[in-house]
């Protein structure tokens, strides 16, 4: 006769499921703030990693944000285009562009940045302070930045 063992993980909810969820909400929270300011969530991802580190080039920029350094440069023409973030070689090799945020460049993500903070804290409201506390240590630990 078999004997199963009991699997105290077994009625835990799917993490990738609850993740998925929480991301796509987090998305539709988001989408109405980046589309206020005509600036895509690729966009916003740049401007979030140029602003977290002034001047990088367009190679480590890619990896910074987890992108082909292919995929990302039609949004750097877009950007540079509506004076948000400025491409220059670099002194030392020509062939190395350095982005850096223009002040405008700044002044979006700043404003931006409220209103997806903004955003965030509406679904964070469900938490208590603590929960809320707890889930931002414990998010963080889940997903460190990439190297």
């Amino acid at each position: 006769m078999f004997s199963a063992v009991p699997d105290p993980d077994r009625d835990r909810p799917d993490l990738g499921a609850m993740v998925v969820r929480l991301g796509r909400a987090l998305v539709a929270a988001e989408r109405p703030v980046l589309a206020a300011h005509d600036l895509s969530m690729w966009g916003y991802i740049v401007l979030s990693a140029l602003a977290d580190q002034p001047m990088r080039t367009q190679a480590a920029l890619a990896r910074a944000i987890g992108a082909d350094k292919t995929r990302i440069i039609g949004t750097l023409d877009e950007l540079q285009e509506r004076a948000l973030i400025e491409r220059e070689p670099d002194p030392e090799d020509r062939r190395v562009r350095l982005l850096r945020l223009t002040p405008a460049g700044r002044q979006l993500y700043a404003s931006v940045r409220t209103g997806i903070r903004a955003a965030e804290e509406q679904l964070l409201s469900e938490l208590t302070p603590a929960d809320k506390r707890v889930f931002l240590r414990v998010l963080q630990q889940l997903s460190p930045e990439p190297d």
